[in-house]
């Protein structure tokens, strides 16, 4: 409760100053605020190499940033998060976000369909975090001495610690929405929920737990389980679910999370009551937004004292 309680403090300061600046954009015209974007963030397309591909996207560079974030694609042929990236860029985080492979001008090969079958296999979750490692590569050698981390929804909770796991330059991650179950377990329960919206108005948590635990699996292919990576992971995690998320059983994640938090390792997460699978919204990315600059503070800090 009390990590909890801390991050919502930050946030009320952020409110006050929105307010504030509000109020002074009355007298700005739209001509101005535009350019005022375009100079305190600048852009900047650029191609990196992945497993023999060539990847595209853009960084979003800001004047003075905390930090710096790779954005980790969900499922789906999900082209490079330009509004995303935009927001966070104004929020004084460089941002780099790329073209998922065989999507815009990625090369290679996208992986469908999107539910089932090779789409999350073990193979293409593997090579997808291999992208994003060679995306944080390329970011390190343009920042630097800032933190760098991983932000990601949805699929990317299974992507984002194999890359934590195995590049050392990632020092923290968000995941908005993403799952601590494996694989085969979110499908069960994805179609057990058929998508729809009133799922949790006639279910019950026992009813979803007993159906994960014993549905028999519609595809048989060996399962991605991200607790078994978590357990080689030391760098800060925040996690952001929905109560009513119908994509996957948030209690069943938290409580994975918790089991993970008793081992000491550096985990949070906020539950949002209201929310379903899309908790890329305002209150969750200022929450988030918040965690990052606390972490980088003391990232930077650790690295101060560390001998030279």
């Amino acid at each position: 409760m009390t990590s909890i309680i801390q991050l919502f403090l930050p946030i009320l300061f952020v409110t006050l100053i929105s307010c504030n600046e509000s109020v002074e954009q009355k007298n700005t015209t739209p001509t101005q605020e535009k350019n005022e974007l375009v100079d305190s963030i600048k852009t900047e397309n650029i191609t990196f190499e992945s497993e023999g591909v060539k990847l595209a996207g853009t960084i979003y560079s800001p004047n003075n940033p905390h930090s710096a974030v790779v954005i980790v694609h969900g499922s789906d042929q999900v082209p490079r998060m330009t509004k995303f990236a935009e927001l966070l860029a104004k929020k004084n985080m460089l941002v780099f976000t790329y073209d998922k492979r065989g999507v815009g001008e990625s090369g290679g090969v996208y992986a469908g369909p999107e539910v089932g079958t090779n789409n999350i296999s073990v193979e293409n979750l593997n090579l997808l975090a291999k992208d994003a490692s060679s995306a944080v590569d390329l970011i390190h050698d343009k920042v630097g001495d800032l933190p760098i981390g991983l932000i990601g929804a949805s699929q990317a909770g299974w992507i984002i610690p194999i890359v934590a796991n195995k590049n050392p330059l990632v020092e923290f991650m968000v995941l908005f929405s993403c799952p601590t179950i494996t694989t085969l377990e979110q499908l069960r329960f994805q179609f057990y929920t058929n998508e729809r919206s009133d799922f949790w108005d006639y279910h019950t948590e026992e009813d979803a737990r007993e159906h994960i635990k014993n549905d028999p699996d519609k595809y048989q292919f060996e399962a991605t389980d991200p607790k078994e990576t978590l357990k080689d992971v030391s760098i800060p995690g925040l996690w952001l679910f929905g109560e009513k998320d119908i994509q996957i059983p948030v209690k069943m994640c938290i409580e994975h999370l918790n089991a993970l938090k008793l081992e000491n390792k550096p985990f949070e997460y906020v539950l949002f009551p209201s929310l379903g699978h899309n908790t890329i919204k305002t209150e969750p990315i200022d929450i988030s937004v918040n965690w990052i600059k606390e972490k980088s503070l003391e990232i930077k800090n650790n690295k101060s004292t560390l001998p030279r």
